[in-house]
């Protein structure tokens, strides 16, 4: 299935699902009194019966809505707990390679762009034993069509192309082998960042925290696609556009770091919680910093993935 959050003229929120042949959603909120879809965390935390009897809805389609009746919101609006990692080996070559670009404004950046040979980077050695995470603003969550608003201190505004896993089931300690049964489902995930201030906060050795922490900087979306509908999450096309443009492409594949790996990782001796957000990383080539390109006021940005939907915002700045 392939679950929405949306919002009905009257300002309540219900979830759905999208059904692609007839373009509409199954509103589950307005089909039944429990208590299971009151929200998309309601909906996970109802585990496998929850799914379920959400199947049981859609075959039903008993209130059914179109785009014109509803506003989607983003597919999970406030995770319990976010965690984005770097996964993709070639994004952090290539973005490290361009560390230079920093030392002006964005348009100077643009301006003094060169290739550098990303192999002759160094990677820390941990980077391959472990899989690094930091954790994200869960209260600044948007969906597809929401406007993305610069934070004021920013010069060089920036998407990240990923996809997420949504824990189903928590755990702890859980093994790599049992890992992929925890995941309820994936999404489309734009880390959208402030370029500049990341890397200056970083200097001081932790982060990043403003360079990733304000609000509409984390795009969840369209919907969220239920496991059972991605045979092989580690095979999916991956594509950004920028004003119709093609500005990157990749593939999952190229994950070091899998889903399985993280989960295994972060559970160590600690409890993880359904609703729980996973994100992959920027996939390679994933994000203008790798390109030598920033966004502009009025940029309308695509992420496209395999399976997963497509996500698009609109980039404001704001005087």
């Amino acid at each position: 299935m392939k679950l929405s959050t949306f919002d009905l003229p009257d300002g309540k929120r219900h979830i759905g699902a999208f059904l692609d042949g007839d373009n509409k959603w199954v509103d589950f909120t307005a089909s039944t009194n429990s208590p299971v879809f009151a929200s998309m965390l309601s909906l996970i935390d109802a585990g496998d019966e929850g799914l379920k009897q959400a199947r049981h809805l859609v075959k039903q389609a008993k209130v059914t809505r179109t785009l014109a009746d509803i506003k989607l919101a983003a597919a999970l609006p406030e995770p319990r707990q976010m965690r984005d990692f770097l996964c993709f080996e070639k994004h952090f070559r290539q973005a490290r390679a361009n560390r230079h670009l920093f030392m002006g404004t964005a348009a100077q950046a643009v301006a003094s762009f060169t290739e550098r040979d990303p192999a002759k980077v160094e990677i820390p050695a941990i980077w391959y034993e472990e899989p690094v995470y930091y954790k994200c603003n869960r209260f600044s969550v948007v969906g597809t069509g929401a406007d993305v608003i610069k934070p004021s201190y920013c010069e060089m505004l920036d998407y990240e192309l990923e996809f997420a896993a949504i824990l189903g089931k928590g755990g702890v300690n859980i093994s790599k082998e049992n890992a992929r049964s925890h995941i309820f489902g994936y999404c489309i995930f734009n880390d959208v960042s402030a370029r500049d201030q990341q890397m200056r906060e970083m200097s001081g050795s932790l982060g990043p925290s403003k360079g990733k922490d304000f609000d509409s900087g984390n795009i969840i979306g369209p919907w969220l696609v239920t496991a059972d509908e991605i045979v092989d999450p580690y095979n999916l096309t991956m594509v950004a556009r920028v004003n119709g443009e093609e500005w990157s492409r990749g593939n999952s594949k190229d994950m070091y770091h899998k889903f399985e790996d993280v989960l295994a990782h972060v559970s160590q001796d600690e409890t993880l919680y359904p609703g729980e957000f996973f994100g992959s990383g920027t996939v390679g080539n994933g994000c203008g910093l790798e390109l030598g390109r920033f966004l502009k006021h009025g940029d309308l940005v695509e992420l496209e993935i395999e399976g997963l939907g497509l996500l698009k915002n609109r980039i404001v700045f704001k005087s």
